[in-house]
């Protein structure tokens, strides 16, 4: 995998997909929030939404692989993504952290449970 100048990143380009807005309005996303795509683009969608959809379209895709495949920096994708949600066009799952220690089961249940697996 080739590392991406970012430096050679036209600017120009950049300001146009994003519209000038450094958007924070609309879902939390992270880099591994999972994005999920309602459908095929309709004519005249943007080529940057249009490549979120076609990629999501079958398969949540992580923020982190949309900015990847898309060859854009991660705040681009973010404000396309915020776009796209805001028009229910793309479901944003947010990533699930683990429950609190006191919920988890305790050691010494789960080396039981092994122990029965490995008598089967």
């Amino acid at each position: 995998m080739n590392p991406r100048d970012v430096g050679r990143e036209d600017p120009d380009r950049l300001f146009i997909v994003t519209g000038g807005r450094a958007d924070t309005d609309g879902p939390v996303l992270d880099l591994v929030s999972l994005i999920v795509g309602g459908g095929a683009a309709p004519p005249g969608t943007p080529s940057e939404q249009a490549g979120v959809l076609a990629r999501c379209r079958d398969f949540p895709v992580s923020v982190a692989e949309l900015s990847a495949h898309l060859d854009l920096p991660v705040s681009v994708v973010k404000i396309v993504l915020r776009d796209l949600a805001r028009e229910g066009r793309v479901t944003v799952r947010p990533p699930v952290s683990a429950p609190p220690r006191d919920q988890l089961p305790d050691l010494e249940t789960l080396r039981q449970v092994l122990v029965g697996l490995h008598d089967l």
